[in-house]
């Protein structure tokens, strides 16, 4: 029976956030929320979604905070806290702990819910850590920037992804980016609000506070945590990847060969596999969901 993908409503913090939903034909090992970087939506993740449900897991794929479907923040909120917010929202709605997967800006405020709420059994930060490399946050930044006054054609935005990411093994369709674009006055924009640029928490005068925040809430980490890194990312180093196994000394990690910052759409396949390994061999089984599992914040 093939595996259909659902849409549904879940409620973040005083907002309404949308998700893909796949769900398992077979017994049910548990719930992955995926969630994706800034400027993309729950849509980066529907390959894996898809191979989760294939594998047993029930997934939701979220687009975040004033990305996608999901609504825009009235006051304009959107730091890592606000998003780790949501996340707490989402969670406590649902039957479960669930796993946590997130990339890039998906990852910082997974690490930031799990640090501060533990509110999941299991941790997976894709390409993101800590301590993450300023000229690789300068570039995404850049090439977020160059994009808000819209394009002439959805082929002129696939020409500005191309040339962010020259080196990615499968290029994307145009048939892909229309998800992330909307047509307005004749011009095709991303679909997601540009406050997020200017926020305040977001700028780089708050660098070393979001560093330290991010410290923080990773030394607080008592679940099962993978690091999956693109071997050729800009955004997270090897020493990067280092720090991170020292702020949370049970977590290990991998590199996906070939793959750089966006490791989910540069080399599906191999995140989903790695991803699979860890949930099928560290995770799956292996948790009673209890009360006291549920609400400690740090699981000691």
């Amino acid at each position: 029976m093939p595996i259909t993908t659902i849409r549904t409503e879940l409620r973040g913090d005083g907002l309404t956030l949308v998700a893909d939903r796949w769900e398992p034909a077979s017994a049910k090992k548990g719930i992955v929320l995926l969630l994706h970087g800034g400027g993309q939506t729950r849509h980066s993740w529907q390959r894996t979604g898809i191979r989760l449900a294939d594998n047993g897991w029930c997934a939701l794929a979220i687009d975040a905070r004033g990305h996608g479907e999901s609504e825009w923040a009235e006051d304009g909120d959107y730091g890592s806290n606000a998003h780790a917010r949501d996340l707490a929202a989402v969670a406590a709605g649902l039957d479960e702990p669930p796993v946590l997967v997130g990339a890039s800006m998906g990852g910082m405020a997974s690490l930031l819910a799990q640090g501060d709420h533990g509110i999941g059994r299991a941790l997976v930060l894709v390409d993101i850590t800590p301590r993450a490399e300023p000229g690789g946050l300068a570039k995404i930044t850049s090439f977020m920037e160059s994009g808000l006054a819209g394009f002439d054609t959805l082929d002129d935005a696939l020409d500005a992804v191309v040339a962010y990411n020259p080196h990615r093994r499968r290029p994307p369709r145009v048939e892909g980016l229309r998800k992330n674009l909307r047509l307005r006055d004749g011009r095709w924009y991303w679909h997601w609000d540009p406050r997020m640029i200017t926020y305040r928490e977001n700028t780089d005068d708050h660098a070393e506070v979001r560093e330290a925040r991010a410290r923080a809430a990773a030394r607080a980490v008592r679940v099962p945590t993978l690091l999956i890194r693109g071997a050729q990312s800009d955004v997270v180093s090897a020493d990067g990847a280092r720090d991170l196994l020292e702020l949370i000394p049970t977590a290990r990690h991998i590199d996906v060969g070939g793959a750089g910052h966006m490791v989910s759409g540069d080399d599906n396949d191999l995140l989903s596999g790695g991803l699979l390994d860890f949930l099928d061999g560290d995770v799956a089984y292996t948790h009673e969901v209890t009360t006291t599992d549920y609400d400690s914040p740090h699981h000691d």
